[in-house]
């Protein structure tokens, strides 16, 4: 599949009409997964608890994003940030066929430096949003960083805002884990069961100091381990580690 990439991500960069082919497919296959994968009890109650904190920002993994536009209410309107790599433009576009908005940004490592990534326009884009009462979303981890550990921009967009993280999980009994990858993306497969689980939100003072930020930085982290847990609980499965997953197969 890195083959096949690497030959087509060229052509791909320069060719609207295969992007928009590849957008359909994929978006049309997202749409099969979640028709076809029964969803276990609290699906709905997960939703409904995001309705309750609009506007907020929702925030999954990397790689366990993926059917992220489905968990969430179609009354609200969701603006989800999105990396500015060439890689990311597809997953963009799928995200906006599937009902998203989008803005192009970096989440910013914890250490880093992010204003060259287009993060801190995309953070005042987003907090523009809250404030007219859109919700928005944001992964959490940031790219290439180390896995499943909550980077600091998101931190400082629920500083800025005064506005809710909401840490949702989405997790499928049937799945391909692309074990190459460096956040071991999920591939959800049809024809299995789906568990949607949130924690209480991370709620970050206009007035953190440092030393808060990283205290919110490290709640959310573990409030996104305990929804990933608890969604795979509820599917009798254990999360895949993050640095050395196997492939999922439905034990039903």
């Amino acid at each position: 599949m890195k083959r096949a990439w690497q030959r087509i991500r060229g052509p791909l960069a320069r060719s609207e009409v295969l992007k928009t082919v590849l957008v359909n497919l994929i978006s049309g296959y997202l749409r099969l997964v979640y028709a076809t994968n029964k969803r276990l009890p609290g699906f709905y109650e997960t939703i409904a608890s995001q309705k309750k904190q609009t506007p907020y920002i929702v925030t999954f993994w990397h790689g366990q994003h993926l059917m992220g536009p489905f968990v969430r209410d179609k009354s609200v309107p969701v603006v989800a940030m999105f990396s500015r790599s060439a890689d990311a433009e597809l997953n963009a576009r799928v995200a906006e066929k599937l009902g998203l908005q989008t803005v192009r940004g970096s989440g910013g490592r914890a250490d880093s430096d992010n204003s060259g990534k287009g993060g801190a326009r995309a953070l005042i884009t987003l907090k523009r949003a809250l404030d007219q009462g859109t919700s928005t979303g944001m992964i959490a981890d940031v790219a290439h960083s180390p896995v499943r550990e909550a980077g600091q921009g998101i931190i400082l967009l629920a500083k800025l805002s005064g506005r809710p993280i909401l840490p949702v999980a989405y997790a499928f009994s049937r799945s391909k884990i692309l074990e190459k990858s460096w956040d071991k993306t999920s591939i959800p497969l049809p024809f299995g069961r789906s568990a949607a689980t949130t924690t209480e939100p991370v709620w970050v003072p206009a007035d953190a100091d440092e030393n808060l930020l990283e205290e919110k930085r490290l709640e959310l982290t573990r409030k996104l381990d305990a929804a990933t847990l608890a969604a795979y609980k509820q599917l009798g499965m254990l999360p895949p580690p993050a640095r050395a997953c196997h492939s999922q197969v439905d034990p039903t």
